[in-house]
């Protein structure tokens, strides 16, 4: 049986608001937090597991790279925020990570599996308005994205 997922949202529509307690945070982090920089917006499936790390661990590299293009970097999925901290600590991660805990956002930004739990690896970029910009099921490079924020 395979699973099938929703296409990204499109590009040029309104990035859905959000406001969910994070990593690095004692307050909530809000899309309006980011007014006026440009974000990648990361939904991955699970805390400490290979792909997720080598996939986080490569835009805390290129960190510096994404803040020279006035851009920010937000991670989420369902895990609690003990969880978020314990791998950022672990993994040296400067960004937040969003507790989706209900999916709620995931399901706004289509980043679920059909089983309405799984989360599908999705990458957005929004830009300083509000708008995304680029949407991409998978792993693109961090040079396909700073490639993107270039071109708005």
């Amino acid at each position: 049986m395979t699973t099938t997922v929703d296409a990204p949202l499109s590009l040029g529509t309104q990035a859905p608001a959000f406001d969910l307690p994070a990593s690095h945070s004692k307050a909530n982090v809000c899309l309006a937090d980011f007014a006026g920089k440009n974000l990648i917006l990361v939904f991955y499936p699970k805390d400490q597991t290979p792909g997720c790390t080598r996939q986080l661990c490569a835009l805390q590299t290129d960190r510096n790279m994404f803040r020279e293009l006035n851009t920010e970097v937000l991670a989420s999925n369902p895990a609690s925020r003990e969880s978020h901290e314990r791998f950022s600590e672990k993994q040296g991660y400067e960004f937040p990570i969003l507790v989706d805990a209900n999916r709620e956002m995931a399901k706004a930004y289509q980043a679920l599996k059909e089983n309405g739990t799984s989360i599908q690896r999705t990458v957005y970029i929004i830009d300083s308005n509000g708008m995304i910009r680029y949407a991409k099921q998978g792993l693109p490079s961090d040079e396909e994205l700073a490639e993107a924020i270039r071109h708005f």
